[in-house]
């Protein structure tokens, strides 16, 4: 039996992670000197509402070692054989380096154990490790072995392709994640910068001027760069607006041709502490 894991910031909605019994060790959320369990102790919505109001930008955190042996050791319990965990990129988050922690303090605990445990650095962030997730699930439904699934992440996990934009710039200016004096020239412009990940990390490769053409640089570049065969279904993210994920859904469905399943779920509250509210984005595989 193969058991499939991750952290919080996979931002798979819970009817997924329930049908596919993907368990989440969830990130912290630091806000005004109280600390949160991503989605457990604190929700997207409730978190989107009371972002404007903070007098001090939240901070987040890694999952523990021991959030992530909990579920190991629950995994093996139940009777798994395999464990598979995919991490967001190591370059945002120590959120791999945990889970590699918490396989040596399992294999410590259990010298002898004929457990398999692999930890993917899957070098995505939000729905990206997400699509490897379900894209795991499914192959594991279809009779895949272990080492096919941790194949298949291993080769495509940089294939994944995001796309993120947001309302605000002004929380990747307080987050780090896009420079003041770019966000200033983009405020001025009225241009919404178009993220993606290279290297594991966040970078701005196009800037466009509204939300209409953001939404239309996405279908453009699903177009462009779409890995048909590998390509089952794509995943929109939204942070506080899903009418805006809906829009795109239906700009993709008239305009690409694209017969696969088109999700939307929103981004958890790690993730969106970063984007703010208004955010974007879509994620699929690219040639």
């Amino acid at each position: 039996m193969i058991k499939i894991m991750a952290d919080s910031t996979c931002d798979l909605s819970r009817e997924i992670l329930e049908k596919y019994d993907i368990s989440t060790a969830p990130l912290k959320i630091n806000i005004e000197g109280k600390s949160y369990k991503d989605k457990v102790e604190l929700d997207p919505d409730t978190f989107y509402s009371m972002l404007e109001d903070l007098k001090e930008f939240p901070t987040t955190g890694a999952p523990s070692p021991a959030e992530y042996l909990a579920i190991m050791e629950d995994a093996v319990a139940s009777g798994h054989t395999h464990i598979l965990c995919i991490c967001m990129s190591s370059g945002t988050s120590g959120s791999y380096q945990s889970a590699e922690l918490a396989k040596d303090y399992f294999y410590e605990a259990h010298p002898t154990s004929p457990v398999h445990i692999h930890i993917i650095d899957s070098k995505c962030m939000s729905h990206g490790s997400g699509w490897l997730l379900l894209k795991s699930a499914l192959l594991r439904e279809r009779g895949a072995s272990f080492e096919e699934i941790v194949g298949f992440n291993e080769q495509y996990k940089t294939h994944v392709k995001h796309f993120l934009s947001v309302d605000d710039l002004n929380h990747l200016i307080k987050s780090g994640r896009i420079s003041n004096a770019s966000a200033i020239v983009g405020k001025l412009l009225m241009l919404k910068p178009v993220m993606t990940m290279k290297d594991g990390k966040g970078a701005v490769v196009a800037k466009e001027r509204g939300r209409k053409r953001v939404l239309k640089h996405y279908v453009e570049e699903f177009k462009k760069r779409n890995d048909a065969e590998q390509t089952e279904f794509v995943i929109i993210g939204y942070t506080s607006d899903p009418a805006i994920a809906e829009s795109l859904k239906v700009k993709m469905q008239e305009e690409t041709g694209f017969a696969g399943e088109i999700y939307i779920m929103q981004m958890g509250v790690a993730v969106g502490t970063h984007v703010g509210p208004g955010g974007i984005s879509m994620f699929f595989v690219e040639k």
